[in-house]
């Protein structure tokens, strides 16, 4: 269980500096991006982490079952 949480802690730090990086590197360049085209891609990255923690943990955490 502990490796699962460090191994997807690792994930996440990753995804979020490509992610920064990406983002970086295109603003570098000259091509300016619109604020709200840079909040649309960094709400795709918490969904993706979502996912991601879904994943990882969803088999561990116990839901009740509405009957």
């Amino acid at each position: 269980m502990v490796e699962t949480v460090i191994y997807l802690l690792l994930q996440i730090a990753i995804i979020a500096l490509v992610v920064y990086l990406i983002i970086w590197v295109i603003e570098t360049l000259g091509l300016p991006i619109p604020p709200r085209v840079v909040q649309i891609i960094w709400v795709i990255v918490v969904l993706i982490v979502l996912l991601l923690l879904w994943r990882a943990l969803g088999s561990t955490i116990s839901m009740p079952r509405r009957l």
